[in-house]
């Protein structure tokens, strides 16, 4: 109902009936979208970034991403443990739906071998030429971080495992990267947006999203976030790279 006039409307009505003078909706593009729609039809809204995934343009980082990176750290660390000692290949599958953020942290956070995203796409017989050199250097593991929906990770890991010579497993992390207690860095991020967003409407300034760039907080128009392509994290891939 909430994405047709009748249903916007209704949800104005109400929050005015509550007494509620601006609206600070915390989410992802579709958050924004509604966020833009009550916007144009009057009502004062402010955006916040609020989704682990880190795909929202305008901002270095959105609430709840380190927190995930995190979580995705810890059970890669765990995961190279049973890796060394079985002398295994390890997929990780990870969430971020089209942007390779956590994927990319992940791996550099971790040293994993290969960081594969939507960004920047496998090549499947690279990669397997590249475990048979590590497997005739005497390498014990190695780690692959893979962005979700990029491939049937089971499927891939059979395939390393008949082609390369190395038993290979996948794992798909799934939601538990969407709970648990939020860092300190998600913490203090999200106080600083919030009240960011309040200074705001305070100023009579709303229909905007916050964001943080270079360690300061900014906002610009819904419609500039949603029409900015997101930038992935170029330059944290390429360092992965030099020093893996």
């Amino acid at each position: 109902d909430f994405k047709i006039f009748v249903g916007l409307n209704r949800g104005i009505h109400n929050m005015k009936e509550a007494g509620i003078d601006a609206l600070v909706a915390i989410g992802g593009d579709g958050t924004y979208r509604g966020a833009k729609a009550l916007t144009e039809m009057g009502f004062p809204v402010i955006g916040l970034p609020g989704t682990i995934d880190n795909d929202l343009s305008c901002t270095d980082y959105t609430i709840g991403f380190h927190t995930a990176l995190e979580t995705i750290v810890d059970a890669i660390d765990k995961i190279r443990d049973t890796s060394s000692s079985h002398q295994r290949c390890s997929i990780v599958e990870v969430m971020g739906r089209y942007c390779g953020d956590l994927a990319v942290s992940a791996g550099l956070s971790r040293g994993a071998e290969f960081i594969i995203t939507p960004e920047h796409p496998m090549n499947k017989d690279e990669i397997i030429e590249r475990l048979k050199v590590h497997k005739s250097e005497g390498r014990r593991n190695a780690i692959i971080v893979i962005t979700e929906n990029v491939c049937n990770v089971h499927e891939f890991a059979e395939e390393i495992t008949e082609k390369s010579g190395f038993a290979c497993r996948a794992t798909v992390l799934g939601y538990v990267q969407r709970g648990g207690s939020p860092c300190a860095e998600d913490r203090i991020l999200a106080g600083r947006m919030g009240a960011y967003a309040i200074d705001l409407l305070s100023q009579g300034i709303s229909g905007v999203a916050v964001g943080i760039q270079n360690s300061k907080m900014v906002h610009y128009t819904f419609d500039e976030v949603l029409s900015t392509p997101n930038e992935s994290m170029q330059d944290i891939y390429e360092l992965a790279s030099k020093i893996r």
